[in-house]
């Protein structure tokens, strides 16, 4: 009896190991936005869109510092709804898009930040000019995806930016320096990985 005893809690401990591992998950495009927004001469504050997100994000909720994320944004998916505005934005006065087609983000640190929030700290780099940023994160839900019948997680981010930082500064101060950002992600354990933490 003892031994039998021994032997499910030692089986016990293994799954509740295998159940706290990090799960890597790989975000949805079709679900995922990236906005940016700002004053101009403090008349208005227009948005820009990027969409087409790449990357993956780790989350492990039992052990916050274990997670980690990588993103790429493509500025072909660039959508301000004015298409010669998005044609100036991938200019060389702003993006550059043809020598620097993509924005990218590599985090450095994840820390909790209080109930259901975390800190992404990470490198940003735009227009080849790295620079680090925080990004203060809600985890909104993490479960099975009921279309996909996959793990999933959710999250909502907002970071504050000086496109100057970036060589973006173009008509500052009366197009503001600072930029808003918003994200919305839903990412989603990729087909044939649903048993498989920390891939």
């Amino acid at each position: 009896m003892l031994k039998r005893l021994a032997l499910a809690a030692a089986l016990a401990a293994v799954a509740g190991f295998a159940a706290a591992a990090p799960t890597t998950y790989k975000i949805d495009p079709n679900h995922t936005d990236v906005i940016a927004s700002w004053s101009h001469f403090g008349f208005s504050h227009p948005v820009a869109h990027f969409g087409q997100v790449d990357g993956s994000i780790t989350y492990d909720p039992a052990d916050v510092a274990a997670s980690k994320v990588e993103v790429t944004i493509p500025l072909a998916g660039l959508n301000s709804h004015v298409p010669d505005f998005d044609e100036h934005l991938r200019s060389a006065d702003f993006f550059d898009a043809a020598n620097h087609p993509a924005i990218t983000f590599k985090s450095t640190k994840v820390e909790a930040a209080g109930e259901g929030k975390l800190r992404v700290h990470g490198n940003l780099t735009v227009r080849g000019v790295t620079k680090p940023v925080v990004l203060d994160t809600t985890i909104n839900k993490v479960g099975e995806q009921p279309m996909a019948k996959r793990p999933a997680a959710g999250f909502d981010a907002t970071t504050t930016l000086k496109r100057s930082d970036f060589g973006l500064g173009k008509y500052a101060p009366n197009v503001s320096d600072e930029v808003s950002i918003r994200i919305t992600t839903e990412a989603i354990v990729p087909k044939g990985d649903a048993a498989a933490p920390g891939k």
